[in-house]
């Protein structure tokens, strides 16, 4: 990476809470004090601050969504292909942000972060968050940065949760929003994976009711990880990318041991997993999701839950993704339009399942650089 492009990543922390009424209200009933978020801009904000985009991350994403802090870096920002200067989302021309939700394990406040009041870790005295206060904290950041309106906010699976949060509840303080590859309601079947998951981290033994110090519950972790990583995939692209190959040797072991490639690939996954995420957090932000239903707002009916919506919509969905199907991204358009909003819809045939909010860089690349650029000169020609 050019000693230009390293330039353009910082990282930053945003503290805020401390005073009774300056804390943060949850949908729980609690509040939560001294609350950090960890946070990379990209770019320049413009003096008017009209090129500001919000990206927001998926469950396992972090702050980090392009470049290196270092040379000595293993790996950029989860979408380096997507973000940078020249690139779809060129930084030489946007001012980008992105935060880590709170809840997360990547700076932000969550779970194993330091309760103020007892100076222990919280654990699972962390109260419940939902989408919904992971905006209100982003919120807290925008007006920390001086920011008045958002260009775009842009989200890819629970990212795509929050950006319609922000439609919903602060509809004049984006020009517009793109949901990819996500849902206006959380599914039983999505539920269901999130609860089986959570199950593995509080069987392990070394969770110890959430306690845990060093020896953390990494196999309940990687289990949880391995579980979520297949509904990331799809038949076609495990299909090509494993078949039915052998890993270690040329015949089956007649045994219990990892035998076929893609077993060794989801052992690799998990392992990797438990590197870098925790699992209280794991617990805490699945549930989050869990609890997601725009709809719920209004009894049930999305269109009504979307009537405060203002700004115009580019929503993308993929052929094979199973976890979030295009039928739930339709759906969010015809609520959008039964409204009289301006969308534009886009299903990508990809062979990638759900992870193709973050590998048909090309195709989704292209729909989201011409949309932002009619969006900046719509608001230049006003």
């Amino acid at each position: 990476m050019s000693a230009k492009t390293a330039e353009l990543v910082k990282s930053a922390d945003f503290q805020f809470g401390d005073a009774k009424a300056d804390a943060l209200e949850l949908d729980c009933g609690k509040k939560l004090y001294s609350v950090n978020l960890r946070y990379e801009t990209y770019g320049k904000l413009l003096p008017d601050g009209s090129n500001a985009v919000l990206i927001v991350h998926a469950l396992s994403g972090d702050a980090h969504v392009s470049g290196r802090h270092s040379p000595d870096d293993a790996k950029p920002g989860w979408w380096d292909a997507m973000v940078g200067p020249g690139k779809s989302i060129d930084t030489n021309k946007y001012f980008v942000v992105c935060s880590n939700v709170i809840g997360g394990c990547s700076g932000s406040t969550g779970p194993r972060s330091v309760n103020p009041k007892t100076g222990r870790l919280y654990n699972m005295d962390f109260p419940v968050i939902t989408i919904a206060d992971m905006v209100r904290a982003q919120k807290r950041l925008m007006d920390h940065l001086g920011i008045k309106k958002w260009l775009s906010i842009i989200g890819g699976s629970m990212g795509g949760m929050q950006a319609l949060v922000w439609a919903i509840d602060y509809p004049d303080a984006m020009e517009s929003v793109i949901p990819i590859a996500s849902t206006a309601r959380l599914s039983p079947q999505s539920i269901a994976f999130n609860w089986v998951g959570r199950e593995a981290i509080l069987a392990d033994s070394h969770w110890q009711g959430g306690n845990y110090s060093e020896d953390a519950p990494q196999k309940g972790l990687s289990i949880a990880r391995m579980l979520a990583h297949i509904t990331y995939l799809s038949d076609e692209s495990m299909r090509y990318k494993f078949g039915r190959e052998l890993q270690d040797s040329d015949s089956y072991s007649f045994a219990f041991k990892r035998d076929f490639a893609v077993e060794s690939y989801l052992e690799y996954q998990g392992r990797r997993f438990t590197e870098r995420f925790d699992a209280n957090s794991y617990l805490y932000i699945t549930r989050a999701m869990d609890y997601f239903d725009i709809s719920a707002r209004a009894g049930g009916d999305l269109a009504a839950a979307l009537k405060s919506v203002e700004c115009p919509f580019l929503v993308v969905s993929f052929s094979s993704d199973w976890l979030f199907p295009a039928a739930q991204s339709v759906d969010l358009v015809k609520a959008l339009l039964k409204n009289r909003c301006e969308v534009s819809y886009c299903e990508i045939e990809s062979s990638y399942g759900h992870d193709a909010f973050l590998l048909e860089v090309d195709t989704l690349g292209k729909m989201l650089a011409d949309f932002m650029d009619n969006r900046l000169e719509a608001i230049r020609g006003r």
